[in-house]
């Protein structure tokens, strides 16, 4: 199946310089405008029935709020370390619905179901391993545990097979001069490991409107997750830019049904 798709989203754009020196925030935002012009999704083929993905990358354990040059990819910021695993895993989201259902409260389904596994190469011993995961409720048999309390319990073991065909790795393409101006850019691929070809990515950039001001606490690239395109979540952007990765992948490689 054969679909492009681009999306542009300009709402995002910082109104005010939040206490920046206007010149310079108005050429931040010229810049800004320019690099929105071409965020977006662009999606060049969809794959069916897909069991499990390679991370090529994974995410690293502590998060850059503040820090202007690190290209460490602020606007990608997704879960952490293992959590970035789990997000594309389909026990994931299955414990959203288990814990509506132990709080007796409604449901509404994810559009996301995730994958039976995946598999990335182990940083420590550069070894690959295939991940899967359940949900464990330790309060049935530890009384140390709440009753209604689950957890997402991660498994690992070498992995000896072929890896999957399908990959998805993220790159910060921020340049100088766009985090001179605390602009952040990155983007999310999606690779047909046998043919080579990008089957998927997305495009996106984010701006601080303070330009780096942390006066009163202030956090610049966790404000900046309010002023990018494509936009996150309107209500709580920056709580949103976890799992991101894995909503965008399942738009390109449909998870197999659970039988």
């Amino acid at each position: 199946m054969n679909r492009f798709v681009l999306v542009l989203f300009l709402s995002g754009l910082p109104l005010s310089s939040s206490g920046a020196d206007d010149k310079s925030f108005n050429v931040a935002r010229a810049l800004f405008q320019q690099r929105c012009a071409v965020a977006g999704e662009r999606i060049h083929k969809t794959v069916e029935d897909v069991d499990g993905v390679f991370l090529l990358k994974l995410r690293p354990p502590s998060h850059n709020f503040g820090n202007q040059f690190p290209l460490d990819d602020p606007y990608g910021r997704d879960y952490l370390d293992d959590g970035y695993i789990e997000s594309f895993l389909r026990a994931h989201h299955e414990l959203h619905a288990e814990v509506a259902r132990l709080k007796n409260r409604a449901h509404t389904p994810r559009e996301q179901v995730g994958y039976e596994f995946v598999e990335a190469d182990n940083p420590t011993d550069g070894k690959r391993y295939r991940y899967s995961a359940f949900i464990d409720q330790p309060g049935k048999t530890d009384p140390r545990y709440v009753i209604d309390y689950v957890r997402v319990v991660l498994a690992s073991s070498l992995s000896g097979g072929a890896p999957p065909r399908y990959g998805v790795t993220y790159d910060d393409i921020s340049t100088t001069e766009d985090r001179q101006h605390w602009i952040a850019g990155s983007s999310l691929k999606v690779l047909d490991l046998l043919t080579g070809e990008i089957i998927a990515e997305r495009i996106g950039y984010m701006m601080d409107p303070g330009q780096g001001n942390k006066s009163g606490g202030r956090s610049p690239w966790l404000i900046a997750a309010s002023h990018a395109c494509p936009a996150f979540n309107s209500r709580h952007p920056a709580v949103f830019q976890g799992g991101q990765a894995d909503r965008f992948v399942e738009k390109v490689l449909i998870p197999r049904p659970k039988p």
